[in-house]
């Protein structure tokens, strides 16, 4: 049998944000540390045994408030991994592939002239992976440190860099296994997140992700997103579930495709939606 490969040499930082991930947590950090041996974990306050399995696999854990997403990665980028040439972000639920652990060492093994690297995220629901349905979305998580921070958004937060990111090879898989009734309180929390940050002053856009037709999938998806909140509401909600559903086919991904679509795409966004327009009645009440 030939040796197991070993990790570049070459100093790379994997920062993992935790809560309440003992699920799951242990998938996320075995595929981690085929990358790197400096893996640190930054825990808000599990109290669910994540923080044991931490420990148990050697990784350094931190704790911290969690006050937004931001704050909290932005935190880590310049008190952990400013002092290592690159840094790997992740969530706890989010384990990255084979394909993709080969093609990081790849990166870190041979000159780059790139300083950012997306990865290609697969979203599962109800325990499935779903493949249809434009559930699939990009990440900007591999990066040179220095050269990117994670966007002011109170919702829907993207790393950024000044420099176009290039693709990565092999899949970051968003495990999510937590039960419908703590996804649904999930999102109703992140409603009221995209509802206040859509009434946010235009300044509070600076450093964001550009919203823009370009060969990043990111920038992509954001311009369509603004395109979407051109639309009339409530409407937009349902024409968003036709397309997703119907020309998207995420129907092919049978129960779970057409719970996802109902709930991520169909609730999700009338409750936003509703909520935005609670906030404006308010605002306009004397």
């Amino acid at each position: 049998m030939s040796p197991a490969p070993q990790p570049p040499a070459v100093s790379l930082a994997i920062i993992v944000l935790s809560h309440n991930s003992a699920a799951i947590i242990g998938r996320t950090l075995r595929a981690a540390q085929a990358l790197s041996g400096q893996v640190f974990v930054v825990d808000s306050g599990s109290g669910d045994g994540t923080q044991q399995i931490v420990t148990d696999l050697g990784c350094s854990l931190l704790h911290r408030p969690f006050v937004n997403y931001a704050d909290q990665r932005n935190w880590a980028i310049d008190e952990i991994g400013a002092p290592f040439a690159w840094q790997l972000h992740l969530d706890a639920d989010e384990v990255l592939d084979a394909q993709a652990v080969a093609d990081i060492r790849r990166v870190l093994a041979l000159p780059s002239a790139s300083n950012g690297w997306i990865l290609k995220r697969r979203t599962y629901f109800l325990g499935r992976a779903l493949r249809f349905g434009g559930t699939s979305n990009f990440h900007l998580r591999l990066f040179r440190s220095g050269s990117a921070r994670c966007e002011d958004r109170l919702y829907d937060q993207h790393f950024v860099s000044a420099q176009p990111a290039a693709r990565l090879g092999g899949l970051l898989h968003d495990m999510n296994l937590g039960g419908l009734a703590e996804w649904t309180a999930r999102h109703n929390r992140w409603s009221d997140m995209e509802a206040a940050e859509l009434l946010r002053p235009p300044a509070a856009a600076a450093g964001q992700i550009d919203a823009r037709l370009s060969a990043d999938p990111r920038e992509r998806r954001r311009f369509y997103k603004r395109g979407y909140y051109r639309a009339p509401p409530l409407w937009r909600a349902l024409a968003l579930f036709g397309y997703r559903y119907l020309l998207q086919a995420g129907f092919m991904d049978g129960r779970a495709g057409f719970l996802y679509a109902f709930f991520q795409v169909l609730w999700f966004r009338m409750l936003v939606d509703a909520k935005l327009q609670e906030r404006l009645d308010a605002a306009a009440t004397p």
